[in-house]
């Protein structure tokens, strides 16, 4: 059959998927007991976004050879695809363990490793795909990437530049590289980035290579000392994906009402009473991984990183039907869950990598929605928000360059939504914090830069956890770090980001003014 399965493999390479699923029938029909067919017409439902089919049809590949690498792979991504994260780890933890052979496999059991959390085990796999094909700019972006969050900074810069070397007008490539130096880019680079993003800016281009290509020149900007320019070219990349939206404040705030209005009391002994887990909410770039990194240098606690895990159990058990993990039916939906049946099968979803420690964090920014389903569901939880300056938090989200396709962060696209967006967030804190045994801490980033030692005490205090020195050397946990502060939390602590809104008070004006309107008190 060598000669069908390069017949196949080139129908699938063409994206020919009547000639793929006729051949791969053929070939059933001739040998019921034959691995690689099973394999390509689960390629062909997974390329067809039905992963529930592809998953049905690989598994029968499995079932004939339980160890082969490129089947469990593709079964980890199916599994992702279905928001089974435990299961697709597993599957691709089995794949490392076989016999692989190309470079795609290789790859693709990094990728599931990512999107399941495991991101120190899939630098490996991604270095293997390169070692077979170096020529492959996804595969040099992503092992960049797997090593920016492992920490290994110097070789994530030769990556990403590997990888432009390969496809110059990479533009994750060229904003991920931005945020690894100060400044990230030489003169030649600099003059060929600028030429990039100006290009990018034509309305027939795509808006998100310009949205990261502006960026990346926004960030060399602000590292030469020209802040205002840095904001021109900001607005530039922003204003074009904001109206590509259509995006509207009016869907956030529809939200905020839904978890405002949800009811946090729920007969003693309701929810689930493991003692387990530790939530750090708070809005973006506000001092969530600094905290979580503090925390988890402690020896009884695992940092699990930013899990969707309640959220999607949320969205399991209250059966609504849209598009959206987080919107506003299923917040109300969930309300009427049984606590204690949430509360099992979130701790569940988040194994195996957690349950070997008496802790572990999750670092999910938007829990903060869910605080009152949490407090139902885990009544035992540590819950603590980080809080900023309202101008630092408002600054820092807007500079924030986040994932193109989560729509969560649609309003980071303009000042004025930010400020919106924080004072939504600021009354909804307030509200959960006069609800009863809520179990709320709330943490001041400039507090926790002024004085560390004292917070880290109540920090651990908070988690009844004894005092370890180590919580205070926290730049030296070598645990991933899969966020935007994956280069930032490797350094000592720094005040420099304290009051940054001055530098750009002009660029603020707008957001200044209406938030004053509000009766916020910007002292």
């Amino acid at each position: 059959m060598t000669a069908v399965l390069a017949q196949a493999r080139a129908a699938l390479a063409q994206r020919d998927w009547r000639t793929l699923h006729r051949l791969c029938t053929e070939w059933l029909l001739r040998d019921s007991q034959a691995v690689d067919p099973y394999y390509l017409l689960a390629l062909l439902a997974a390329e067809h976004d039905n992963p529930a089919k592809a998953l049905q049809v690989v598994d029968r590949a499995l079932a004939l050879a339980p160890t082969r690498s490129d089947c469990l792979a593709l079964r980890g991504r199916c599994l992702l695809a279905l928001n089974r994260p435990a299961e697709a780890l597993q599957a691709a933890r089995d794949g490392v363990r076989g016999d692989v052979h190309d470079a795609h496999t290789w790859d693709t059991l990094g990728v599931v490793l990512t999107r399941a959390g495991a991101h120190d085990e899939a630098v490996m796999p991604y270095r293997q795909a390169v070692s077979l094909v170096p020529g492959r700019a996804d595969f040099q972006y992503n092992l960049a990437a797997a090593l920016q969050f492992t920490g290994e900074l110097e070789d994530a810069a030769q990556a990403y530049r590997r990888c432009l070397t390969i496809e110059a007008e990479h533009p994750r490539a060229w904003s991920a590289l931005s945020q690894l130096a100060k400044p990230p880019f030489d003169d030649g680079e600099w003059a060929r980035l600028q030429q990039l993003a100006t290009a990018s800016c034509a309305d027939d281009q795509p808006v998100d290579s310009c949205l990261h290509l502006c960026h990346a020149v926004a960030k060399q900007l602000e590292d030469q000392g020209e802040p205002q320019a840095a904001m021109r070219w900001l607005a530039r990349g922003k204003r074009r994906k904001r109206t590509s939206l259509g995006y509207d404040f009016s869907a956030d705030a529809a939200l905020f009402d839904a978890a405002g209005h949800l009811d946090t009391d729920a007969p003693v002994g309701a929810g689930h009473d493991s003692e387990e887990p530790i939530f750090i909410v708070g809005l973006p770039r506000t001092g969530t991984t600094l905290v979580e990194r503090i925390l988890s240098s402690h020896p009884q606690v695992f940092a699990a990183g930013e899990l969707s895990h309640f959220s999607l159990a949320a969205k399991r058990l209250a059966g609504t039907t849209g598009a959206h993990v987080l919107d506003a039916a299923t917040l109300r939906a969930a309300e009427r869950t049984d606590p204690a049946h949430l509360g099992q099968l979130y701790l569940q979803s988040t194994r195996p990598r957690t349950g070997h420690t008496a802790h572990f964090i999750d670092k999910m920014p938007l829990n903060f929605h869910y605080l009152g389903l949490i407090r139902r569901a885990l009544p035992r939880a540590r819950l603590i928000c980080l809080r900023r300056h309202p101008l630092d938090s408002i600054l820092s989200n807007y500079r924030q360059l986040f994932a193109t396709g989560f729509s969560y962060y649609n309003y980071a696209l303009d000042l004025l939504d930010c400020a919106r967006y924080w004072l939504a967030f600021d009354r909804l804190i307030a509200h959960w914090q006069a609800q009863p045994g809520m179990n709320l801490l709330q943490l001041h980033y400039e507090q926790v830069v002024d004085d560390l030692e004292m917070q880290a005490r109540a920090l651990l205090a908070h988690c009844e956890l004894d005092w370890d020195r180590r919580c205070l050397d926290f730049q030296h946990n070598p645990a991933a770090v899969a966020t935007a502060s994956s280069v930032q939390v490797r350094q000592p602590l720094y005040r420099s980001s304290v009051g940054r809104w001055r530098r750009y008070a002009d660029e603020l004006g707008p957001a200044i003014d209406w938030l004053r309107q509000q009766g916020v008190s910007l002292d």
